[in-house]
């Protein structure tokens, strides 16, 4: 699987998602400065966490704009995978490749703490090494991952199977109480209507080794380098 890391000034966790893609698929992501105006032909493009532009205006919103954005909607169109983590789900919603947006977190601090999701489908090249009976441990880090909807969406989104995973609780119950951060129906990340883009506010790729704490991450690589090598 060949694989495109977006590089924005303030993305911090790139080299994070560089490392764990590099050691799980054996092959060196290729990096792209957001300046670009093209993509190389990779058959997954990964937009990392991070602080873009210092969250000005609104997290997300300028990166949004950034020329290598246009590309990375061109390569979405035209069915090509395409992940935004944490601050990179921020900028998916604000470029409209997902509907929503992030907004400050319910209780107004910055979260960093490992969280349980429980996995909605595992028929999608994201989520196949995962199963839905079990709980996965992924870490947070974010001011903004209160993720909203309006009813309409929302309804949308639960009707289509859009939902890729929800806060929850070490066994897989949802609740307010697995909720950090106010997020509507505990949503922690969501898919376009194709299925191809994912947005997720958890870190897959801080957890993607046992000598980071845990190996639930990994998966999400695996089942992306399954499908699409």
């Amino acid at each position: 699987m060949k694989s495109a890391v977006v590089i924005f000034p303030g993305s911090n966790c790139d080299r994070d998602t560089l490392v764990a893609l590099e050691r799980i698929t054996g092959y060196a992501p290729i990096r792209v400065w957001h300046t670009e105006t093209e993509l190389p032909k990779t058959d997954l493009v990964v937009l990392p966490g991070g602080f873009t532009y210092g969250d000005y205006l609104r997290a997300g919103a300028m990166a949004a704009r950034s020329p290598v954005m246009a590309a990375v909607r061109r390569r979405a169109e035209a069915g090509a995978h395409v992940l935004g983590i944490c601050n990179g789900f921020q900028m998916l919603t604000e470029a409209g490749l997902l509907p929503g947006a992030l907004m400050r977190n319910a209780g107004l601090r910055f979260l960093c703490r490992d969280v349980h999701l429980r996995v909605e489908r595992t028929d999608t090249p994201f989520t196949a090494g995962y199963a839905t009976d079990r709980a996965i441990r992924i870490p947070i880090a974010h001011h903004d991952g209160n993720y909203f909807a309006d009813d309409e969406t929302l309804a949308r989104l639960e009707g289509e199977g859009r939902v890729a995973f929800r806060y929850a609780g070490p066994d897989g119950s949802i609740g307010a109480d697995a909720n950090p951060n106010g997020s509507r129906a505990n949503i922690a990340g969501i898919y376009s209507r194709d299925l191809r883009v994912l947005g997720m506010m958890p870190h897959p790729e801080r957890m993607a080794d046992p000598a980071l704490g845990g190996s639930d991450g990994r998966a999400l690589f695996e089942g992306l380098m399954e499908a699409l090598s």
